[in-house]
């Protein structure tokens, strides 16, 4: 598995992650998808791609990222591998 720079699910900076990176089943580093995004080899989030756009656009916002930014970064999570997959 390569190294990414963003994560494959919400597209943060993978250098941004304290964690650097998530868990698989066995806990060993997944460095596809961040640790918030993906624990113990599932992902954090159930539900679909409009409702994590969402909640990545607020989060982004919260964290002081102008909102049409925000908008635009979360527009793009459609492009990440989790969701080109799950098409």
């Amino acid at each position: 598995m390569s190294e990414n720079k963003f994560c494959q699910s919400c597209g943060m900076p993978m250098d941004k992650d304290p964690q650097g990176g998530g868990t698989n089943f066995d806990m060993t580093k997944n460095t596809e998808y961040c640790s918030y995004c993906y624990k113990g080899g599932n992902f954090t989030f159930i539900g679909d791609l409009k409702e994590f756009q969402e909640i990545c656009k607020q989060h982004m916002k919260d964290q002081g990222t102008p909102g049409i930014l925000a908008w635009f970064l979360a527009k793009n999570i459609k492009r990440l591998k989790r969701w080109k997959e799950n098409r």
